[in-house]
């Protein structure tokens, strides 16, 4: 199978996870970048993220038409992870492959029990409307902050949106109804994968654009297929059908860099 069916197999199905749960392709596009079309740990965490960017920007588009994106929460939540997104993306390339390779497997795990395990993402009040969210924000600056910045320097680190992450936290941090989190969690995603993004500019030279292209392209058609998915599957069939293949995908990075 050639590398170009290979990318667009891959964007396909980042860009169905982005758009129906909004968040966990990047952890799906590193592993497929490095094991399907040969990316070093490096480049491939730089190449996530610009796969990411521009699909959750696609996809945050589609979600704002029908108002499920928290505009100044998100923002604020946002803001926090901008700086610590910029310093982790410098780190990174510092840091031995391996080390990246088995710290991306441990996240992809944490992530996979996240999804299989009933939460407050799963049972958050059905309606909460833009001010619950913006109050909570301004109650627990503190809390917001330290939660923002901490997703902002895993996405930084290891090229993942932290979407994963981010849709839980802003319905136990903020207050975000399940729908509302998951719109918004796209704004969170973008500005950190950007803030990340400008500390790696010199990396970017080693992309290989001939793929990344068509990977992307096809990971932001998937957005808005993810998108209409959500509305008619199950949110925890569609969570934990991800979760085992995450599961998969984080076992055999995890032998492959300790091998």
């Amino acid at each position: 199978m050639s590398a170009l069916v290979l990318a667009l197999a891959a964007g396909a199905v980042v860009g169905l996870a982005l758009g129906a749960l909004g968040g966990g392709g990047s952890v799906l596009a590193v592993p497929a970048l490095i094991y399907l079309l040969g990316f070093t740990p490096a480049a491939a965490t730089t190449a996530s993220l610009i796969i990411v960017t521009a699909t959750s920007i696609t996809a945050l588009y589609a979600h704002a038409r029908t108002g499920a994106v928290r505009w100044r929460a998100g923002a604020l939540f946002a803001a926090a992870g901008l700086l610590p997104a910029a310093a982790a993306g410098a780190a990174a390339a510092r840091l031995p492959q391996p080390v990246l390779t088995a710290a991306f497997a441990a996240v992809a795990a944490l992530a996979a029990v996240r999804m299989l395990r009933p939460g407050p993402a799963d049972s958050g009040p059905a309606d909460s409307g833009p001010a619950v969210g913006d109050r909570a924000v301004a109650v627990r600056p503190v809390k917001v902050a330290g939660t923002g910045a901490g997703l902002g320097a895993l996405t930084g680190l290891l090229g993942v949106g932290g979407g994963f992450l981010t849709v839980p936290a802003l319905v136990t941090v903020a207050a975000f109804e399940m729908r509302a989190a998951v719109g918004t969690s796209l704004l969170v995603i973008a500005a950190n994968s950007l803030a990340s993004l400008a500390t790696r500019g010199a990396t970017t030279a080693g992309v290989d654009w001939a793929l990344i292209a068509p990977f992307t392209g096809a990971a932001i058609l998937g957005a808005w297929d993810g998108k209409r998915l959500a509305a008619r599957v199950s949110g925890t069939r569609l969570k934990r059908t991800f979760a085992i293949l995450l599961l998969a995908v984080a076992a055999f990075m995890l032998v492959d860099a300790v091998a």
